[in-house]
């Protein structure tokens, strides 16, 4: 299962994709999978990561990770988890941002509460 996931261009390294395992956010056929399971033609997956949830249906295998191209070849996305991933992009763009709120640089004031939130956040 890691190493499809890391041919298939998902995770970034192979230890990232066993740690996703590790963590559940991997999913085979409803079940979560462990690094160690195989991967099989017609297997339906749930990736979680830093892009958005996939549903994916796998169609070729391959254990070495090659060009882009070559990857989005090995599996072919749901059309329902594309639709859903452009609708929370979407909703991401249009909420509003805690940077664009503010304007120039913080004061002495705003830079202690800051200061004070993140070490209280840190130590709790």
């Amino acid at each position: 299962m890691d190493k499809w996931l890391w041919a298939a261009r998902f995770f970034k390294t192979r230890a990232l994709a066993v740690k996703a395992c590790e963590l559940n956010r991997i999913q085979s056929s409803g079940q979560a999978a462990k690094a160690a399971k195989d991967v099989k033609v017609g297997d339906m997956l749930l990736v979680k990561n830093g892009g958005g949830d996939f549903t994916v249906e796998v169609l070729q295998l391959s254990e070495m990770r090659g060009p882009s191209a070559a990857a989005q070849t090995l599996y072919r996305e749901t059309e329902e988890s594309r639709s859903l991933r452009a609708k929370v992009a979407e909703e991401r763009k249009t909420m509003p941002h805690f940077e664009a709120m503010r304007e120039g640089k913080p004061s002495k004031q705003d830079r202690r509460r800051m200061d004070r939130f993140q070490t209280r956040g840190f130590n709790t």
